[in-house]
């Protein structure tokens, strides 16, 4: 047999399938893909730019033992922040996959808002830490915008869990432009660490205000949905997967790309199995063409 160089694709394409086809144990050992890409919040603090949601996980599509199997995956390949929330009922399934490695996992949770008043918040908090099994947070957010409370109160409260060490930061999701002009004015709101709110391709709203708005006062975005929302859309984009083949990767691996281009933007995919995590964890050391994000805009161009 001829020996040659193998072209870029040529060699993408066999370091996907052998990642494909790779044991938990040993993708674990190799640590493969490498992480390149991470987001830095305003206190100094790093996370992989890809993380790993979990909104539908527990809704029978999958065994649970896969789900957790897909996680330790995902945490595995540098996927180390995982998003949940007491409304997705996927905490328990969550504290039982990062059990023995809670310190390489950056864990985001939420509060309800119709959970906010009085003492709600802190008790909220201490129901999801002991569904969780663990004694912090690192990242709690209000899961949306409510008129009930005010805001000083909801930002009171969580500075309070805060300073008890129950959670490292907090801020917010599904907040737009005035309600975060809102927020800086109240005391001490200018501490919110991240905004999470949907983001993908076929979901480019944000960029219109939100989005910038939020990277001008430094805040990272948490991009919820990113490939395409229920269904996933995405997934079977001829146009993604044409792009995805020139460089051995998945249509999914392509959209996750594309979401984290900026910097300042975590997607927060999820996925039942390992295989499917093995995909999406290959857009962290996917680098899309400045031919590809052209291609991508004019397939996808921000709404009017």
């Amino acid at each position: 047999m001829s020996i040659r160089s193998l072209n870029r694709r040529e060699f993408s394409g066999l370091c996907m399938a052998s990642l494909l086809s790779m044991p938990l144990d040993e993708a674990s050992a190799q640590n493969t893909p490498t992480v390149n890409r991470a987001v830095k919040f305003r206190d100094g603090r790093t996370v992989p730019a890809l993380g790993q949601g979990s909104a539908r996980l527990t809704n029978g599509r999958h065994p649970e033992a896969a789900v957790e199997e897909a996680l330790r995956t995902g945490i595995s390949l540098g996927m180390t922040l995982i998003d949940t929330a007491e409304l997705y009922g996927s905490e328990e399934l969550i504290g039982r996959a990062i059990s023995g490695q809670r310190d390489k996992v950056f864990l985001v949770s939420k509060v309800w808002p119709t959970h906010v008043a009085g003492d709600g918040i802190e008790r909220a908090c201490e129901a999801s830490l002991k569904r969780l099994g663990t004694d912090h947070v690192d990242l709690y957010l209000l899961h949306w915008p409510q008129k009930s409370v005010g805001m000083s109160h909801i930002v009171a409260a969580f500075e309070e869990l805060r300073e008890k060490g129950k959670i490292r930061s907090w801020g917010v999701s599904n907040f737009g432009v005035r309600e975060m002009e809102d927020l800086f004015r109240v005391p001490r709101g200018e501490r919110c660490a991240a905004n999470q709110l949907p983001y993908s391709l076929s979901d480019r709203d944000i960029e219109r205000g939100v989005l910038p708005w939020c990277r001008r006062h430094g805040i990272p975005v948490m991009a919820y949905s990113p490939l395409g929302g229920s269904g996933a859309k995405l997934l079977r984009d001829k146009r993604l997967e044409q792009i995805g083949s020139q460089h051995g990767c998945t249509a999914a691996a392509v959209a996750l790309a594309w979401a984290i281009r900026s910097g300042d933007v975590i997607a927060i995919p999820e996925s039942g199995t390992a295989a499917h995590v093995k995909e999406n964890a290959v857009a962290l050391s996917l680098t899309l063409t400045p031919q590809d994000l052209q291609g991508l805009d004019a397939a996808f161009p921000l709404p009017r």
